[in-house]
Protein backbone atom coordinates (compact mmCIF):
# COMPACT_ATOMS: atom_id res chain seq x y z
CA UNK A 1 0.00 0.00 0.00
CA UNK A 2 1.06 3.51 -0.85
CA UNK A 3 3.05 5.69 1.84
CA UNK A 4 2.70 9.44 1.71
CA UNK A 5 3.99 12.05 4.10
CA UNK A 6 1.32 13.54 6.67
CA UNK A 7 1.20 17.24 7.35
CA UNK A 8 1.47 19.08 10.49
CA UNK A 9 -2.04 18.69 11.05
CA UNK A 10 -2.75 15.36 10.23
CA UNK A 11 -0.10 14.40 12.56
CA UNK A 12 -2.01 16.65 15.12
CA UNK A 13 -5.53 15.19 14.37
CA UNK A 14 -4.22 11.49 14.71
CA UNK A 15 -2.14 12.07 17.77
CA UNK A 16 -5.03 13.75 19.07
CA UNK A 17 -7.71 11.53 18.35
CA UNK A 18 -5.47 8.24 19.89
CA UNK A 19 -4.63 10.04 23.15
CA UNK A 20 -8.41 11.06 23.78
CA UNK A 21 -8.99 7.02 23.13
CA UNK A 22 -6.61 5.58 25.09
CA UNK A 23 -7.61 8.73 28.00
CA UNK A 24 -10.75 7.17 28.29
CA UNK A 25 -9.69 3.26 28.19
CA UNK A 26 -7.26 4.13 31.03
CA UNK A 27 -10.43 5.23 33.22
CA UNK A 28 -12.59 2.49 32.10
CA UNK A 29 -10.29 -0.16 33.23
CA UNK A 30 -9.15 2.34 36.16
CA UNK A 31 -12.79 2.56 37.43
CA UNK A 32 -13.09 -1.73 38.42
CA UNK A 33 -10.24 -1.29 40.10
CA UNK A 34 -10.46 1.43 42.47
CA UNK A 35 -14.18 1.15 42.80
CA UNK A 36 -13.93 -1.13 45.90
CA UNK A 37 -11.57 0.98 47.45
CA UNK A 38 -14.19 4.23 46.85
CA UNK A 39 -16.71 2.11 48.28
CA UNK A 40 -14.45 1.80 51.68
CA UNK A 41 -14.05 5.01 51.96
CA UNK A 42 -17.40 6.63 51.34
CA UNK A 43 -19.87 4.00 51.36
CA UNK A 44 -23.18 3.44 49.01
CA UNK A 45 -22.94 -0.13 48.27
CA UNK A 46 -26.84 0.78 47.11
CA UNK A 47 -25.15 2.42 44.30
CA UNK A 48 -22.23 0.07 43.38
CA UNK A 49 -23.68 -1.13 40.28
CA UNK A 50 -25.20 2.68 39.33
CA UNK A 51 -21.33 3.89 38.84
CA UNK A 52 -21.22 1.73 35.55
CA UNK A 53 -24.90 1.74 34.74
CA UNK A 54 -24.73 5.86 34.87
CA UNK A 55 -21.92 6.35 32.28
CA UNK A 56 -23.28 3.45 29.78
CA UNK A 57 -26.74 5.13 29.73
CA UNK A 58 -25.18 8.81 29.59
CA UNK A 59 -23.05 7.34 26.89
CA UNK A 60 -26.21 6.66 24.69
CA UNK A 61 -27.32 10.32 25.26
CA UNK A 62 -23.66 11.41 24.07
CA UNK A 63 -23.53 9.49 21.16
CA UNK A 64 -26.84 10.33 19.45
CA UNK A 65 -26.06 14.61 20.33
CA UNK A 66 -22.27 14.79 18.99
CA UNK A 67 -23.12 12.68 16.19
CA UNK A 68 -26.09 15.02 15.22
CA UNK A 69 -24.09 17.68 15.72
CA UNK A 70 -20.95 17.00 13.82
CA UNK A 71 -23.57 16.38 10.28
CA UNK A 72 -25.23 19.79 11.16
CA UNK A 73 -22.14 21.92 12.38
CA UNK A 74 -18.80 19.57 11.73
CA UNK A 75 -17.08 17.71 14.54
CA UNK A 76 -14.94 20.49 17.05
CA UNK A 77 -17.74 21.43 18.74
CA UNK A 78 -19.26 18.29 20.04
CA UNK A 79 -15.49 17.30 20.55
CA UNK A 80 -14.54 20.25 22.57
CA UNK A 81 -17.57 19.85 24.61
CA UNK A 82 -17.35 16.04 24.93
CA UNK A 83 -13.85 16.25 26.15
CA UNK A 84 -14.62 18.86 28.88
CA UNK A 85 -17.50 16.73 30.01
CA UNK A 86 -15.27 14.08 30.52
CA UNK A 87 -13.10 15.91 32.88
CA UNK A 88 -15.27 17.56 34.62
CA UNK A 89 -16.83 14.22 35.31
CA UNK A 90 -13.60 13.17 36.57
CA UNK A 91 -13.20 16.19 38.69
CA UNK A 92 -16.78 15.35 40.10
CA UNK A 93 -15.41 11.73 40.84
CA UNK A 94 -12.76 12.12 42.28
CA UNK A 95 -13.69 15.13 44.59
CA UNK A 96 -16.27 13.24 45.52
CA UNK A 97 -18.03 13.20 49.26
CA UNK A 98 -20.01 10.50 48.81
CA UNK A 99 -20.97 7.81 46.07
CA UNK A 100 -24.15 9.32 44.80
CA UNK A 101 -21.65 12.24 43.83
CA UNK A 102 -19.34 9.13 42.20
CA UNK A 103 -22.34 8.15 40.14
CA UNK A 104 -23.19 11.61 39.12
CA UNK A 105 -19.49 12.13 37.87
CA UNK A 106 -19.49 8.83 35.49
CA UNK A 107 -22.68 9.70 34.48
CA UNK A 108 -20.69 13.18 33.57
CA UNK A 109 -18.10 11.19 31.87
CA UNK A 110 -20.73 8.78 29.93
CA UNK A 111 -21.91 12.06 28.39
CA UNK A 112 -18.44 13.15 27.39
CA UNK A 113 -17.01 9.55 26.57
CA UNK A 114 -19.75 8.89 24.46
CA UNK A 115 -19.82 12.38 22.26
CA UNK A 116 -15.71 11.79 21.81
CA UNK A 117 -16.17 7.96 20.44
CA UNK A 118 -19.06 9.42 18.34
CA UNK A 119 -16.83 11.92 16.49
CA UNK A 120 -13.33 9.98 16.15
CA UNK A 121 -15.16 7.85 13.74
CA UNK A 122 -16.44 10.90 11.75
CA UNK A 123 -12.74 12.06 11.92
CA UNK A 124 -12.30 9.10 10.43
CA UNK A 125 -14.40 8.92 7.66
CA UNK A 126 -13.65 12.68 6.47
CA UNK A 127 -10.26 13.35 7.40
CA UNK A 128 -8.94 9.57 5.62
CA UNK A 129 -9.01 8.27 2.42
CA UNK A 130 -11.23 5.05 2.03
CA UNK A 131 -7.65 3.15 1.99
CA UNK A 132 -6.59 4.57 5.09
CA UNK A 133 -9.54 4.19 6.95
CA UNK A 134 -9.18 0.47 7.58
CA UNK A 135 -6.12 0.99 9.70
CA UNK A 136 -6.99 4.31 11.48
CA UNK A 137 -9.81 2.04 12.68
CA UNK A 138 -7.19 -0.44 13.70
CA UNK A 139 -4.94 2.59 15.05
CA UNK A 140 -7.87 3.67 17.73
CA UNK A 141 -7.75 -0.18 18.45
CA UNK A 142 -4.84 -0.26 19.48
CA UNK A 143 -5.18 2.91 22.10
CA UNK A 144 -6.69 0.43 24.35
CA UNK A 145 -3.30 -2.48 24.28
CA UNK A 146 -1.33 0.31 26.60
CA UNK A 147 -4.41 0.75 28.83
CA UNK A 148 -4.72 -3.19 28.76
CA UNK A 149 -1.30 -3.87 30.13
CA UNK A 150 -0.45 -1.19 32.41
CA UNK A 151 -4.26 0.31 34.04
CA UNK A 152 -5.41 -1.94 36.45
CA UNK A 153 -1.65 -2.64 37.86
CA UNK A 154 -1.20 1.33 37.33
CA UNK A 155 -4.78 2.21 39.55
CA UNK A 156 -3.69 0.25 42.02
CA UNK A 157 -0.68 1.12 42.96
CA UNK A 158 -1.75 4.68 42.85
CA UNK A 159 -4.70 3.68 44.82
CA UNK A 160 -2.44 2.18 47.50
CA UNK A 161 0.51 4.69 47.67
CA UNK A 162 -2.12 7.74 47.30
CA UNK A 163 -5.71 7.51 47.41
CA UNK A 164 -8.16 6.26 44.99
CA UNK A 165 -9.17 9.79 44.12
CA UNK A 166 -5.72 10.65 42.24
CA UNK A 167 -6.22 7.65 40.39
CA UNK A 168 -9.44 8.90 39.05
CA UNK A 169 -8.43 12.74 38.81
CA UNK A 170 -4.81 12.53 36.84
CA UNK A 171 -6.35 12.40 33.53
CA UNK A 172 -8.28 15.61 34.23
CA UNK A 173 -5.75 18.49 33.64
CA UNK A 174 -4.48 16.40 30.38
CA UNK A 175 -7.60 16.52 28.29
CA UNK A 176 -8.34 19.91 27.51
CA UNK A 177 -4.78 20.35 26.03
CA UNK A 178 -5.35 17.27 23.65
CA UNK A 179 -9.14 18.94 22.37
CA UNK A 180 -6.58 22.15 22.08
CA UNK A 181 -3.76 19.76 19.82
CA UNK A 182 -6.46 18.64 17.21
CA UNK A 183 -8.36 21.58 17.40
CA UNK A 184 -7.28 23.22 14.30
CA UNK A 185 -6.98 20.03 12.03
CA UNK A 186 -10.54 19.05 13.27
CA UNK A 187 -11.95 22.14 12.53
CA UNK A 188 -10.82 22.23 8.69
CA UNK A 189 -12.91 18.83 8.28
CA UNK A 190 -16.10 20.99 8.32
CA UNK A 191 -19.47 19.85 6.97
CA UNK A 192 -19.42 17.65 4.05
CA UNK A 193 -23.20 18.28 2.25
CA UNK A 194 -25.39 18.22 5.47
CA UNK A 195 -27.66 15.06 5.15
CA UNK A 196 -31.13 16.39 6.33
CA UNK A 197 -32.90 14.86 9.53
CA UNK A 198 -35.87 13.50 9.53
CA UNK A 199 -37.08 14.17 12.85
CA UNK A 200 -34.95 17.46 13.55
CA UNK A 201 -32.54 18.34 15.80
CA UNK A 202 -35.58 18.28 19.00
CA UNK A 203 -36.97 15.03 17.68
CA UNK A 204 -32.91 13.69 18.07
CA UNK A 205 -32.49 15.03 21.55
CA UNK A 206 -36.32 13.14 22.54
CA UNK A 207 -34.79 10.02 21.00
CA UNK A 208 -31.47 10.30 23.06
CA UNK A 209 -33.36 10.61 25.92
CA UNK A 210 -35.75 8.38 25.67
CA UNK A 211 -33.43 6.08 25.00
CA UNK A 212 -31.61 6.03 27.86
CA UNK A 213 -34.68 6.20 30.26
CA UNK A 214 -35.82 2.85 28.45
CA UNK A 215 -32.48 1.15 28.41
CA UNK A 216 -32.24 1.99 32.01
CA UNK A 217 -35.74 0.12 33.00
CA UNK A 218 -35.09 -2.62 31.12
CA UNK A 219 -31.88 -3.09 32.60
CA UNK A 220 -33.25 -2.91 36.19
CA UNK A 221 -35.85 -5.42 35.30
CA UNK A 222 -33.27 -7.89 34.45
CA UNK A 223 -31.93 -7.71 38.33
CA UNK A 224 -35.75 -7.17 39.86
CA UNK A 225 -36.58 -9.90 42.62
CA UNK A 226 -39.52 -11.37 41.06
CA UNK A 227 -40.58 -12.03 37.64
CA UNK A 228 -44.01 -10.19 38.43
CA UNK A 229 -42.08 -6.76 38.55
CA UNK A 230 -39.40 -7.52 36.04
CA UNK A 231 -41.47 -8.83 33.35
CA UNK A 232 -43.45 -5.45 33.36
CA UNK A 233 -40.45 -3.16 33.72
CA UNK A 234 -38.72 -5.44 30.72
CA UNK A 235 -42.04 -4.72 28.13
CA UNK A 236 -42.36 -1.04 28.91
CA UNK A 237 -38.35 -0.68 28.54
CA UNK A 238 -38.44 -2.19 24.97
CA UNK A 239 -41.49 0.10 24.17
CA UNK A 240 -39.51 2.80 25.09
CA UNK A 241 -36.59 2.18 22.89
CA UNK A 242 -38.08 0.86 20.27
CA UNK A 243 -38.98 4.01 18.66
CA UNK A 244 -35.96 6.07 19.43
CA UNK A 245 -34.14 3.07 17.70
CA UNK A 246 -36.10 2.72 15.15
CA UNK A 247 -35.53 6.68 14.24
CA UNK A 248 -31.57 6.63 15.01
CA UNK A 249 -30.46 3.71 13.57
CA UNK A 250 -30.42 3.34 9.70
CA UNK A 251 -33.02 2.16 8.23
CA UNK A 252 -34.30 -1.94 9.07
CA UNK A 253 -31.70 -2.03 11.87
CA UNK A 254 -34.32 -3.85 14.01
CA UNK A 255 -35.25 -6.26 11.77
CA UNK A 256 -31.42 -6.91 10.31
CA UNK A 257 -32.49 -5.92 6.69
CA UNK A 258 -29.71 -6.34 4.18
CA UNK A 259 -27.01 -3.79 4.13
CA UNK A 260 -25.54 -1.31 6.81
CA UNK A 261 -28.49 -1.94 9.08
CA UNK A 262 -27.61 -5.92 9.54
CA UNK A 263 -23.86 -5.10 10.15
CA UNK A 264 -25.13 -2.71 12.73
CA UNK A 265 -27.36 -5.41 14.44
CA UNK A 266 -23.92 -8.00 13.91
CA UNK A 267 -21.97 -5.02 15.77
CA UNK A 268 -24.17 -5.17 18.94
CA UNK A 269 -24.65 -8.87 19.23
CA UNK A 270 -20.38 -9.36 19.16
CA UNK A 271 -20.15 -6.36 22.12
CA UNK A 272 -22.55 -8.16 23.92
CA UNK A 273 -21.49 -11.79 23.72
CA UNK A 274 -17.96 -10.69 24.10
CA UNK A 275 -18.05 -7.66 26.71
CA UNK A 276 -21.15 -9.40 28.55
CA UNK A 277 -18.74 -12.66 29.46
CA UNK A 278 -15.84 -10.43 29.69
CA UNK A 279 -17.31 -8.85 32.68
CA UNK A 280 -17.41 -12.14 35.19
CA UNK A 281 -13.35 -13.40 33.58
CA UNK A 282 -12.03 -11.90 36.63
CA UNK A 283 -14.44 -13.12 39.12
CA UNK A 284 -14.42 -16.87 37.63
CA UNK A 285 -10.22 -16.99 38.22
CA UNK A 286 -10.43 -14.46 41.27
CA UNK A 287 -13.15 -16.11 42.90
CA UNK A 288 -13.98 -19.46 42.32
CA UNK A 289 -10.45 -20.58 41.38
CA UNK A 290 -8.75 -18.66 44.70
CA UNK A 291 -6.01 -17.39 42.00
CA UNK A 292 -6.30 -13.61 43.20
CA UNK A 293 -7.26 -10.40 41.77
CA UNK A 294 -3.70 -10.35 39.51
CA UNK A 295 -4.37 -13.40 37.64
CA UNK A 296 -8.04 -12.71 37.09
CA UNK A 297 -6.49 -9.70 35.24
CA UNK A 298 -4.03 -11.11 32.90
CA UNK A 299 -7.19 -12.94 31.20
CA UNK A 300 -7.88 -9.23 30.31
CA UNK A 301 -4.67 -8.15 29.40
CA UNK A 302 -4.45 -10.73 26.85
CA UNK A 303 -7.84 -10.04 25.29
CA UNK A 304 -6.80 -6.30 24.51
CA UNK A 305 -3.36 -7.26 23.29
CA UNK A 306 -5.07 -9.76 20.88
CA UNK A 307 -7.96 -7.30 19.95
CA UNK A 308 -5.82 -4.91 18.43
CA UNK A 309 -4.09 -7.91 16.91
CA UNK A 310 -7.38 -8.80 15.59
CA UNK A 311 -7.77 -5.27 14.49
CA UNK A 312 -4.56 -4.57 12.75
CA UNK A 313 -5.05 -7.94 10.53
CA UNK A 314 -8.51 -6.68 9.49
CA UNK A 315 -6.66 -3.29 8.47
CA UNK A 316 -4.29 -5.52 6.35
CA UNK A 317 -7.00 -8.07 4.88
CA UNK A 318 -10.01 -5.40 4.40
CA UNK A 319 -8.75 -4.06 1.25
CA UNK A 320 -8.56 -7.60 -0.91
CA UNK A 321 -11.02 -9.85 1.56
CA UNK A 322 -14.95 -10.35 1.66
CA UNK A 323 -16.24 -8.18 4.65
CA UNK A 324 -18.19 -10.90 5.74
CA UNK A 325 -15.97 -13.88 5.97
CA UNK A 326 -13.77 -11.61 7.84
CA UNK A 327 -16.61 -10.95 10.24
CA UNK A 328 -17.88 -14.20 10.38
CA UNK A 329 -13.69 -15.72 11.27
CA UNK A 330 -14.10 -12.76 13.86
CA UNK A 331 -17.61 -14.10 15.69
CA UNK A 332 -16.49 -17.83 15.29
CA UNK A 333 -13.38 -17.20 17.32
CA UNK A 334 -15.76 -15.33 19.82
CA UNK A 335 -17.80 -18.51 20.48
CA UNK A 336 -14.49 -20.88 20.86
CA UNK A 337 -13.00 -18.58 23.11
CA UNK A 338 -16.20 -18.36 25.02
CA UNK A 339 -16.33 -21.83 25.06
CA UNK A 340 -13.09 -22.47 26.35
CA UNK A 341 -13.75 -19.81 28.99
CA UNK A 342 -16.77 -21.66 30.49
CA UNK A 343 -14.33 -24.02 31.61
CA UNK A 344 -12.85 -22.15 34.07
CA UNK A 345 -15.15 -21.92 36.87
CA UNK A 346 -16.26 -25.50 36.28
CA UNK A 347 -13.45 -27.16 35.93
CA UNK A 348 -9.75 -28.45 37.58
CA UNK A 349 -7.47 -27.06 34.84
CA UNK A 350 -4.75 -24.26 35.75
CA UNK A 351 -7.29 -21.56 35.90
CA UNK A 352 -5.25 -18.87 34.79
CA UNK A 353 -3.66 -20.41 31.99
CA UNK A 354 -6.71 -21.60 30.78
CA UNK A 355 -8.75 -17.94 31.16
CA UNK A 356 -5.86 -16.22 29.62
CA UNK A 357 -5.46 -18.30 26.74
CA UNK A 358 -9.22 -18.52 25.87
CA UNK A 359 -9.74 -15.01 26.39
CA UNK A 360 -6.20 -14.23 24.29
CA UNK A 361 -8.97 -16.66 21.53
CA UNK A 362 -11.51 -14.71 22.19
CA UNK A 363 -9.92 -11.10 21.82
CA UNK A 364 -8.77 -11.90 18.75
CA UNK A 365 -12.28 -12.54 17.16
CA UNK A 366 -13.98 -9.87 18.73
CA UNK A 367 -10.51 -7.45 16.92
CA UNK A 368 -11.59 -9.13 13.37
CA UNK A 369 -15.49 -8.64 13.95
CA UNK A 370 -15.81 -5.57 15.88
CA UNK A 371 -13.56 -3.68 13.17
CA UNK A 372 -14.85 -5.15 10.40
CA UNK A 373 -18.56 -4.28 11.43
CA UNK A 374 -17.49 -0.78 12.01
CA UNK A 375 -15.79 -0.37 9.14
CA UNK A 376 -18.55 -1.49 6.78
CA UNK A 377 -21.00 1.09 8.71
CA UNK A 378 -19.17 3.81 8.27
CA UNK A 379 -17.98 3.35 4.83
CA UNK A 380 -21.45 2.95 3.91
CA UNK A 381 -22.49 6.20 4.85
CA UNK A 382 -24.08 8.91 2.99
CA UNK A 383 -21.72 11.84 2.02
CA UNK A 384 -22.26 14.08 4.83
CA UNK A 385 -24.09 11.57 6.86
CA UNK A 386 -21.15 10.02 8.73
CA UNK A 387 -21.67 11.69 12.15
CA UNK A 388 -25.68 9.59 11.63
CA UNK A 389 -23.29 6.45 10.94
CA UNK A 390 -20.86 6.92 13.39
CA UNK A 391 -23.47 7.11 15.99
CA UNK A 392 -25.52 4.40 14.67
CA UNK A 393 -21.86 2.25 15.04
CA UNK A 394 -21.29 3.55 18.74
CA UNK A 395 -24.83 3.40 19.95
CA UNK A 396 -25.05 -0.57 18.72
CA UNK A 397 -21.73 -0.96 20.63
CA UNK A 398 -22.93 0.97 24.17
CA UNK A 399 -26.69 -1.05 24.00
CA UNK A 400 -24.74 -4.80 23.58
CA UNK A 401 -22.16 -3.47 26.76
CA UNK A 402 -25.05 -2.82 28.26
CA UNK A 403 -27.46 -5.36 28.04
CA UNK A 404 -24.89 -7.91 27.63
CA UNK A 405 -23.29 -7.35 30.86
CA UNK A 406 -26.91 -7.06 32.29
CA UNK A 407 -28.12 -10.30 30.95
CA UNK A 408 -25.35 -11.95 32.28
CA UNK A 409 -25.52 -10.31 36.17
CA UNK A 410 -29.02 -10.81 35.94
CA UNK A 411 -28.31 -14.32 35.04
CA UNK A 412 -25.12 -14.49 37.63
CA UNK A 413 -27.25 -12.69 40.42
CA UNK A 414 -30.12 -15.36 39.93
CA UNK A 415 -28.16 -18.63 39.74
CA UNK A 416 -26.36 -17.13 43.06
CA UNK A 417 -28.97 -17.15 45.07
CA UNK A 418 -30.22 -20.45 44.28
CA UNK A 419 -29.11 -23.89 45.10
CA UNK A 420 -27.60 -23.93 41.65
CA UNK A 421 -24.49 -21.44 42.68
CA UNK A 422 -22.46 -18.74 41.46
CA UNK A 423 -20.21 -20.86 39.42
CA UNK A 424 -23.11 -22.34 37.11
CA UNK A 425 -24.66 -19.34 36.81
CA UNK A 426 -21.37 -18.06 34.94
CA UNK A 427 -21.68 -20.55 32.72
CA UNK A 428 -25.41 -20.59 32.07
CA UNK A 429 -24.50 -16.98 31.03
CA UNK A 430 -21.71 -17.66 29.15
CA UNK A 431 -23.78 -20.56 26.98
CA UNK A 432 -26.31 -17.57 26.59
CA UNK A 433 -23.58 -15.36 25.25
CA UNK A 434 -22.72 -17.77 23.08
CA UNK A 435 -26.23 -17.74 21.44
CA UNK A 436 -25.98 -14.46 20.75
CA UNK A 437 -23.23 -14.76 18.62
CA UNK A 438 -24.38 -17.58 16.66
CA UNK A 439 -27.19 -15.03 16.00
CA UNK A 440 -24.54 -12.48 14.73
CA UNK A 441 -22.69 -15.24 12.66
CA UNK A 442 -26.64 -15.90 11.42
CA UNK A 443 -26.98 -12.49 10.54
CA UNK A 444 -23.25 -11.34 8.56
CA UNK A 445 -24.43 -13.05 4.98
CA UNK A 446 -26.98 -9.85 5.34
CA UNK A 447 -23.97 -7.18 5.01
CA UNK A 448 -22.16 -5.96 2.52
CA UNK A 449 -19.83 -7.30 1.10
CA UNK A 450 -17.32 -4.70 -0.14
CA UNK A 451 -17.04 -1.14 -0.08
CA UNK A 452 -19.00 0.65 -2.25
CA UNK A 453 -17.75 2.66 -5.15
CA UNK A 454 -15.58 5.65 -3.95
CA UNK A 455 -17.40 8.76 -3.53
CA UNK A 456 -16.03 12.20 -3.40
CA UNK A 457 -16.41 13.60 0.00
CA UNK A 458 -15.51 17.26 0.96
CA UNK A 459 -12.41 17.92 2.14
CA UNK A 460 -9.81 20.82 2.56
CA UNK A 461 -8.28 22.03 -0.41
CA UNK A 462 -5.05 20.97 0.31
CA UNK A 463 -6.07 17.78 2.39
CA UNK A 464 -7.09 14.72 1.19
CA UNK A 465 -6.44 13.30 3.73
CA UNK A 466 -3.05 10.61 4.36
CA UNK A 467 -2.63 7.55 2.69
CA UNK A 468 -0.91 5.68 5.25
Amino acid sequence: MQRTAWSHGQRLLTAGLVFMVTAIAFEGLAIPTVLPATLDDLGGLVLYGWAFSAFWLTNLVGITLAGLEADRRGPLLPFVAGTICFALGLAVAGLAPSMAWVVAGRAIQGLGAGAIGSVTYVAIARGYSSEAQPRMIAVISSAWVLPGLLGPALAGYITEATSWRWAILGLAPLLPLAALAVAGPMSRLGVAVPARSPGGAVGKVRDAFQLAVGAAVLLGSLSAPSLLLGAPAAIVGVLLVRGPLQRLLPPGTLSARPGPGAAVVVLALVSASFLGVEAFVPLAVSSIRGAGPIAGGLALTAAAVTWATGSWLQARLAPRRSRRALTAAGLLLVMVGIALETLVPLTAVPAVALAAFAWAVAGLGMGLAYSTATLVIIETAPVGGEGGASAAAQLANTLGIAVGTGLAGGVVSLSASTILGLAPGIAIANLLLIVAAAIGLAIVGRMPDRPPERRTRRMPATDHGPTL
